[in-house]
């Protein structure tokens, strides 16, 4: 008898406490958190949400199915394993089948973002809100900027929804021109010929918190010949949404672009400038979900012990991203650049980096290299810049990669390629002063030379120098008492703990 009053007394405490436990989770803020299903888009919005989550936040992740099972099988099967009240969802994307080591088609991907994402999306919402779900109920979603269907998700349950923009303030401002531009006859291009007979240099002197723009310099939409482009028209949807949120979150921090910051604020309800987000992450203690990464490729770290061999600031460090891809002979005068730098380099070359083939080199090539060149397929990126023996990084000007070697102090070497890249380029090189464009088609000459001048040259030097200064602003920005952090607070306190 004893025994069996111990035994429900036991359970009596226990139901209390799951009581209290359900009290506990009813009363916390409830984020759904969606990227842009690509992988820098991706990252950076597991980095916020991660912030979000130290805050006291709920956080369901949502990643299309695609991206989920990438997710799972670059890292192993319970590497999405996160906490209670951290859970990764996933949805579909609408596209038929692909292969899973390489990035979606993205004017497919875009098309079915506009089309296909809502419904699924939305049906989702109302599962999480019910009441076997053991999910407190959404209170706010954190969407990235080019997921515009899910300001409508938000208007429907009635609660703020807050986009986050993965790029930087001049590229959402460069972005904010397509209609504009259109309106002064400027763009579309009549034809395939504007692209190079001059036209491209057309100064653009009206864009608010700009100076010394040109029409090249703007993301790669506007250079179009048809505004019915599947990613032109995306675009448009994008820019168009994002005023009707709640607020805007964009990557930077406000030393960095503080003109454009006050330009865009007029445009918007309400403009948070919060990042660099890793920086921020760091001042966390115990991060409870360090252990999830972030990669949807597998990441091969037997390069940073090659990289411990090589002696302080000797390394160029070369990776185009997620999405670019290169041709054939395009690959080749960068390698051959690379050797006839003489400098030792580490090189990303992702599965699908090659335009409808794998990366072949010559014998002749590797055979050069083979000292002082190391290839990978993918790599842990802010562990590579972080590293001392890193000198410089030759990038696609991904606005991830240029964010995270600003918070390294590497300076740049710039390949734009498409989307915003060029706008990026444009400030990384012409007004913070920590990189380099390389010119004349990328040919072995000229890779060549800029390798060199980043590494030995007087240019190379003063970028270091720049590169050292953004980093301590950056740093700064992120600390307790940083523009970051009190902006951080602010969007806490005036949308995400808001009623609609």
């Amino acid at each position: 008898m004893s025994h069996f009053i111990r035994y429900n007394e036991t359970s009596k405490t226990e139901r209390e406490n799951e009581m209290d436990s359900k009290t506990v989770v009813a009363d916390k803020p409830h984020a759904v958190c969606i990227p842009s299903p690509l992988q820098s888009h991706i990252k950076a919005m597991l980095k916020f949400s991660k912030l979000l989550h130290r805050k006291g936040f709920h956080i369901t992740f949502v990643n299309t199915e695609f991206n989920h099972q990438r997710f799972l099988k670059s890292g192993c099967p319970n590497s999405l394993d996160g906490l209670s009240d951290f859970q990764f969802k996933s949805i579909p994307d609408g596209l038929p089948p692909s292969d899973s080591n390489a990035t979606q088609d993205l004017p497919s991907l875009a098309d079915s973002i506009m089309k296909n994402f809502l419904a699924p999306f939305s049906e989702f919402l109302v599962k999480l809100n019910t009441a076997t779900s053991n999910n407190p109920p959404v209170t706010c979603i954190i969407s990235d900027g080019f997921m515009p269907f899910t300001v409508t998700a938000a208007q429907a349950l009635n609660i703020p929804i807050v986009m986050l923009f993965t790029i930087p303030a001049c590229s959402v401002m460069g972005l904010m021109q397509i209609r504009p531009l259109r309106d002064k006859g400027l763009t579309p291009l009549k034809d395939e010929c504007y692209r190079i007979n001059g036209y491209l240099d057309t100064v653009i002197d009206w864009i608010p918190g700009m100076r010394d723009i040109y029409l090249k310099d703007l993301p790669s939409y506007v250079r179009t010949t048809d505004l019915n482009d599947v990613s032109v028209k995306f675009a448009i949807d994008t820019l168009e949404s994002a005023p009707k949120a709640s607020g805007i979150v964009i990557h930077t921090f406000d030393a960095l672009e503080q003109e454009v910051l006050d330009a865009l604020s007029p445009m918007f309800p309400r403009v948070y400038a919060i990042g660099p987000l890793q920086l921020l992450l760091d001042h966390l203690p115990n991060d409870p979900l360090k252990s999830i990464g972030y990669s949807l490729w597998e990441e091969e770290t037997e390069c940073l012990r090659w990289l411990s061999t090589k002696a302080s600031n000797s390394v160029v460090y070369v990776n185009f991203g997620s999405i670019v891809v290169m041709t054939p002979p395009q690959l080749t005068e960068f390698g051959w650049g690379l050797a006839n730098s003489k400098h030792p380099f580490l090189w990303i070359i992702r599965p699908d980096l090659v335009e409808g083939e794998s990366a072949i080199f010559s014998p002749e090539f590797m055979v050069e290299t083979k000292e002082r060149g190391l290839i990978a397929g993918w790599c842990p990126q802010e562990e590579v810049l972080n590293h001392p023996s890193i000198g410089g990084f030759l990038t696609h000007c991904g606005w991830n990669s240029i964010i995270e070697s600003v918070c390294a102090g590497v300076p740049m070497l710039c390949w734009p390629f498409s989307g915003d890249q060029q706008m990026n380029c444009k400030y990384t090189c012409n007004e913070w002063g920590i990189g380099m464009e390389i010119n004349n088609g990328a040919n072995r000459e000229e890779v060549a030379k800029v390798v060199r001048e980043l590494m030995e040259g007087d240019m190379g030097k003063k970028m270091k120098k720049k590169s050292m200064e953004w980093k301590k602003l950056a740093e700064e920005a992120t600390g307790p008492h940083g523009s970051s952090s009190i902006n951080l607070n602010k969007l806490e306190n005036e949308v995400l703990l808001s009623k609609c």
